[in-house]
């Protein structure tokens, strides 16, 4: 297969990419790097060889489509966008500009490239807003009401991909993707907070817990989220697939499993909550089961355990 992972240098895409190399196909990257970084694809530049290319590219300039048709990969895996709630509230505007337009980009470069099918990183967490207690976990029948400017962007780019199936015959399967965790990401933006926790108590700073820290997630492992991106290849054309464990952890759980981890015994400090955060959220990955032969198989415990293991080599 000739794959295309847009977003392929950060933290959920470049694991990605070792993947389907690991695998033998042929992968194009492309990442502006604003977020990803080269380092996260140092293991992928060692072993890809030819079958490897890298291309700093914006996917909102008019050179995202000429790649894409030039390229032609048979998948398109679409990580790239903004992904931060708090920014999407202050610069709505940059939120869809990226997350909207640069998705219609990508389109445009399938459509053009004859690409067989498109696999988007929807947001789980944001699609389906504040739904009641008695609701969870989420299945994908509940409508979506985002409350979010990021979380209107990513549901505006399914009802793109439902179009541009329906009019232009590019399939798509858009993953909507609980709180992904794991080795990699980013602990110094807002996101995260398994790998932000896990950075400062590895080197021994203190931690900040937004809000109460009795806001509830689904938090999946990366290498199980990187399993249905590569199952979604084939499997699920035209449906939007939950990813997630349907279970929820607090974030006051998560700081006590990571400082447990860490040998570290001692508390957190709380600031003030942060604007558009859904209060609970978690996800029924029923159709992923059924549709694309998925479930999460690794424990909290263990993913964050990988993670402290992650921080602390980095440390040396």
């Amino acid at each position: 297969m000739r794959a295309l992972v847009t977003g392929g240098a950060g933290f959920i895409g470049s694991n990605l990419v070792d993947r389907l190399l690991a695998e033998g196909h042929e992968v194009d990257v492309v990442d502006d790097l604003s977020t990803g970084s080269l380092s996260n694809l140092a293991e992928a530049r060692t072993a890809g060889g030819k079958a490897l290319r890298i291309h700093q590219l914006d996917i909102r300039l008019p050179e995202m489509v000429e790649l894409v048709a030039r390229r032609r990969p048979e998948v398109v895996f679409h990580l790239a966008a903004q992904a931060s709630v708090a920014v999407s509230v202050k610069r709505p505007m940059f939120d869809a500009d990226v997350n909207v337009l640069g998705t219609l980009n990508v389109l445009e470069g399938a459509r053009a490239g004859h690409t067989d099918r498109v696999v988007y990183a929807a947001s789980g967490g944001t699609l389906y807003g504040e739904p009641d207690a008695s609701k969870l976990p989420i299945p994908e029948t509940l409508p979506h009401r985002p409350l979010s400017p990021y979380g209107v962007s990513k549901k505006s780019a399914i009802d793109y991909l439902v179009a541009y199936r329906d009019l232009y015959a590019v399939e798509f399967t858009a993953l909507a993707l609980a709180n992904v965790y794991g080795p990699r990401q980013d602990p110094h933006g807002e996101a995260g907070v398994v790998a932000i926790f896990a950075q400062r108590l590895v080197a021994g700073e203190p931690v900040v817990i937004n809000g109460d820290g009795e806001y509830t997630r689904d938090y999946v492992y990366v290498d199980d989220v990187v399993d249905a991106f590569v199952r979604a290849s084939s499997r699920g054309g035209g449906l939007t697939c939950n990813i997630g464990t349907g279970s929820q952890t607090s974030v006051n759980e998560i700081y006590r499993l990571v400082a447990e981890a860490a040998g570290v015994d001692a508390p957190a400090d709380h600031g003030p909550a942060r604007a558009g955060d859904v209060r609970h959220s978690s996800l029924d990955a029923g159709r992923a089961a059924m549709q694309l032969g998925w479930q999460a198989w690794t424990p909290l415990e263990t993913g964050i355990a990988a993670v402290i293991r992650y921080f602390a080599e980095r440390a040396g």
